[in-house]
């Protein structure tokens, strides 16, 4: 245990120095937002899986694999398909955007949508921040170091010390390299899963595992609403496009990403599934027995590259959002020095929520849910280019946003169904306000 211990100390370390080299690197306000615009498809491909394969897609694809089995692959089935549908959309995205997603939707639609966006995004987006500080709490937790409450602040402190320092110059260097750890780590465990005697026990995949009791179509319908459109319009997703050298690179980028997912998806479910069978304990008592002590401990600086992965672009993108919106200018150096504020206020509330919030999926969805039924419709008409009555742009924001929210309230605490139609009836609202009072307007 002291081996792992000391691997995991080792790679806490390696990270906060990689983000003190990069300070001495940042020379202008794109070098600490977008790192300089002038990255390729290799470091944009490999941030941008960084971002996705957060702890909260990694650790809770297996806790749904332990709960729904082989239908825990719609997960990241879903998140994939998102990408495959922005791909023709990111060269827009590119084209008409510069630092944020609330400043693309500002060209579109106006100041007034662009303030309420940059409102709206960091609120939602501290539910993201949340459950990777979660999932590396429940990492560092398992190795019975500290307890939950003192790996959530431990976990916390060192996404903001590292964001803080380094910005996006930093994250999009080691986000590739956390990306090759990550899908290293997978192989090897999966590789060691399939190898074990008790891999027997394991269901074999078949396509009409992909729907249970606990899993339906219309369950289905819901996740592609609140979470596969997240990587449509969402403003990670865009963070990463907008440090790209050019169209082409944002467009290929995206869809490298999106056929990685596929086979990650497999490996992650069929880890969940294995793990429910053999320890009822979880995936990382699984690892601790079946793994050599010193690979142990790269697995789990695998897991918290993915976590840190994550928590540092969503953290960053946040910051720079409500930057934006109070300074007016954020290529001042000013700005700047806000910003980095600004990370260590949103990421000390993310600290607090993951201290009485301790469920990964929980967080994810609650704060997908408001953001999707915010900003999908929204956004998505923008890009396509579809004329809409800049009026309606608000209200439909807001209405979409506290409808979805409300949807899933109801379908955690008092009944899924009535959620779940509340979310969908968000999405239809959203859309009714922006086309019907545009059409209205022709006529």
């Amino acid at each position: 245990m002291i081996q792992v211990q000391f691997i995991i100390a080792a790679y806490f370390l390696v990270v906060i120095l990689v983000g003190i080299i990069s300070y001495f690197k940042i020379k202008t306000p794109a070098d600490f937002y977008v790192a300089g615009k002038k990255a390729g498809v290799i470091p944009v491909s490999g941030s941008l899986l960084a971002t996705i394969l957060g702890g909260s897609a990694i650790l809770g694809t297996i806790e749904l694999g332990q709960q729904i089995g082989w239908a825990a692959l719609w997960f990241l089935f879903s998140a994939a398909a998102g990408l495959l549908f922005l791909v023709p959309l990111s060269k827009y995205v590119k084209r008409f955007g510069n630092f944020t997603l609330p400043e693309l939707l500002g060209k579109f639609y106006g100041k007034n949508t662009e303030v309420i966006a940059s409102v709206i995004i960091p609120v939602a987006w501290l539910g993201i921040v949340a459950a990777q500080i979660i999932a590396a709490a429940k990492i560092l937790h398992g190795l019975n170091m500290v307890n939950y409450n003192t790996a959530a602040i431990i976990a916390g402190v060192v996404f903001v010390v590292y964001t803080l320092i380094g910005g996006q110059f930093s994250i999009i260097k080691t986000d590739t390299i956390q990306s090759v750890l990550i899908i290293v780590g997978l192989i090897v465990i999966t590789f060691y899963a399939l190898g074990h005697p008790e891999a027997g026990q394991v269901k074999s995949f078949s396509l009409p595992l992909l729907f249970t009791n606990e899993f339906n179509g219309f369950d289905l319908l819901v996740l592609f609403l609140t979470y596969s459109v997240t990587f449509v319009v969402g403003p990670d997703i865009y963070s990463r496009l907008f440090c790209a050298k050019n169209e082409t690179t944002a467009s290929k980028s995206v869809f490298i990403v999106a056929v990685v997912l596929i086979p990650l998806s497999f490996a992650l479910t069929y880890l969940g599934i294995y793990s429910s069978t053999t320890d009822s304990r979880g995936i990382i008592s699984f690892v601790e027995h079946l793994l050599p002590g010193w690979m142990y401990g790269l697995f789990l600086a695998a897991l918290l590259s993915a976590v840190m992965s994550s928590a540092d672009t969503t953290l960053l993108t946040s910051s720079i959002i409500m930057g934006e919106l109070i300074s007016g200018n954020l290529d001042q150096r000013s700005s700047m020095v806000l910003t980095r504020i600004l990370v260590v206020v949103l990421g000390i509330a993310s600290i607090v929520i993951a201290l009485f919030v301790n469920s990964i999926i929980q967080s994810l969805l609650f704060a997908l849910t408001l953001f999707s039924g915010a900003f999908t419709i929204p956004t998505l008409l923008a890009l396509l280019r579809i004329k809409v009555e800049k009026q309606s742009v608000i209200p439909a924001i807001v209405a979409g946003g506290t409808i979805a929210l409300a949807g899933k309230i109801v379908n955690t605490y008092y009944s899924e169904l009535t959620g779940n139609i509340l979310i969908i009836l968000a999405f239809c609202i959203s859309a009714l306000l922006l086309l019907f009072r545009a059409k209205k307007q022709v006529h």
